[in-house]
């Protein structure tokens, strides 16, 4: 009789293990054989006596280039013409990062033209003030 618990690792739905070991153990899953999505890892465990128990491990792989979209939410309501602005770019791999396309260019936010103008108009004020103080 074996005194150590066997465990086996199953991706997604999958009825045929990817990997089974005893423990305790390290494993590395190595995401860039997966497509990008949402994915499951299932480890089922069992015990010398013959007890099964299970943990349902959910994640999302996204391996290939980052997708970034301005101008229109997730779920949102739109209608009419929508202009977007789409930016792809990959991380290159783990041993060099590529720098080249990695930041996403972005539109200046509204509460930046409201300050700005704000500031301008209050200048202009102050200004037109101090002038016909001084003539």
């Amino acid at each position: 009789m074996k005194d150590k618990s066997s465990i086996f690792i199953f991706l997604d739905d999958e009825i045929k293990p990817i990997a089974s070991f005893e423990s305790p153990v390290r494993f590395e899953l190595d995401t860039t054989k997966l497509v990008d999505g949402k994915h499951s890892l299932r480890i089922v465990s069992k015990d010398p006596v013959g007890k099964e128990g299970i943990r349902i491990i959910p994640f999302e792989v996204r391996n290939g280039p980052a997708i970034e979209v301005e101008g229109i939410k997730e779920n949102a309501v739109v209608d009419g013409v929508l202009p977007l602005m789409i930016n792809a770019y990959g991380k290159g791999n783990q041993k060099e990062f590529l720098i080249i396309g990695s930041e996403s260019p972005k539109s200046i936010p509204s509460w930046v033209w409201v300050i700005t103008i704000s500031f301008i108009a209050w200048a202009l004020f102050y200004l037109t003030r101090y002038l016909s103080l001084h003539p």
